[in-house]
């Protein structure tokens, strides 16, 4: 009981943060305008931009595969692809219980240990929080300017003033930055054992040990160079569905592919906020984004926004719905034919 009613809560916060997001994202829009731009966008672009989602969809499949094979399982492909988008549909109603649910509908299907399929997933989200690293590293180091100019923006407006009123320079914030990420870490590791003893620092520990294990493993794979030829298909194909989007709009239109991947970074960011399926958080940070890219006005980035997190959170819905009945309809048919009405005639 104590379970449940902490879930609950846990899905009314993040819920609650979600529509916070969301109000600071639409606080200052002209709502009339924003509608035209709705009515205005072209929505065949949305069609190709769901068409490299599906690409990336299966080819998340088949990498998952491969991650499996050592463990001395087989599964079906289209049992792993609906499993993995019954991940993605749970994710809407808890950020991050995707994750078990689709180890935990993979492993009924199939008869597999869940936790060793946690372990393959622990993987996949570490490889591709790597890469969003990489994207972000490879942005910093070309676009820096634009990168300084959004985080002075959208988050250190507050600190803004007085940092540079006390110390006269912009590289500071950084350096602040970096010491709020390296003054707890040096902590963490120097008193590693000391940490230990509490619940939450052991579990951390062991999952930062179970990634580094995780991540060892890959170079173990028979086929680790197919793993690797579909990770850089997966982002390709997420970098082409963020970049076709803009061509829905007119005032965006002319954004090059190099340019969208500074969208697609604060996108992937944002999608992994504590938040069902991003909402809110997406919203806010892209629509800034697009802003500082290219000077895109607040509604036109929210239109933006709004296609394309709104086309995908859609599309995961009805290929969920399919994946679900395709992995369990008939079973449920079962268990009711198996259960007659029992009642008795008057």
């Amino acid at each position: 009981m104590k379970k449940e009613i902490a879930r609950a809560i846990k899905v009314v916060l993040f819920l609650l943060a979600g529509v916070l997001l969301l109000w600071l994202a639409f606080r200052s829009v002209d709502f009339p305008k924003l509608i035209d731009g709705l009515k205005e966008a072209n929505y065949y672009w949305l069609i190709l931009s769901l068409f490299f989602g599906l690409l990336a969809y299966l080819s998340r499949t088949r990498r998952w595969q491969l991650l499996i094979y050592p463990l001395g399982y087989a599964p079906s492909f289209w049992h792993t692809f609906h499993s993995l988008i019954l991940g993605y549909m749970a994710n809407l109603a808890l950020p991050r219980i995707g994750e078990i649910t689709r180890c935990v509908a993979l492993g009924k299907k199939e008869k597999m240990p869940v936790d060793q399929l946690i372990g393959t997933v622990i993987i996949e989200r570490t490889i591709d929080l790597l890469s969003v690293l990489v994207f972000l590293v490879i942005l910093i180091l070309t676009s820096g300017a634009l990168i300084n100019e959004f985080l002075l923006t959208h988050f250190l407006n507050p600190f803004k003033e007085k940092v540079l009123n006390l110390f006269g320079f912009t590289w500071i914030i950084w350096v602040i930055i970096a010491l709020c990420f390296l003054i707890p870490l040096v902590l963490i590791i120097r008193y590693r054992k000391n940490l230990r003893k509490l619940n939450f620092f052991a579990k951390t520990f062991d999952l930062i040990k179970g990634v580094i294990n995780g991540l060892k493993t890959i170079t173990k794979l028979d086929r680790k160079w197919e793993f690797i030829g579909h990770t850089v298909f997966i982002w390709l194909n997420y970098a082409l569905m963020t970049w076709v989007v803009v061509f829905a709009i007119e005032s965006t239109s002319d954004i090059t592919f190099l340019q969208s991947f500074f969208i697609l970074v604060i996108g992937s960011l944002a999608m992994s906020a504590p938040v069902q399926g991003g909402i809110g958080a997406f919203h806010y940070f892209v629509s800034r984004g697009l802003a500082v890219v290219h000077g895109v006005n607040l509604e036109d980035g929210l239109v933006y926004a709004l296609l394309t997190h709104e086309s995908q959170i859609i599309f995961v819905l009805i290929i969920g719905t399919i994946s679900f009945f395709a992995l369990f309809g008939r079973r449920f048919s079962r268990d009711s034919a198996s259960d007659p009405e029992t009642d008795t005639p008057d």
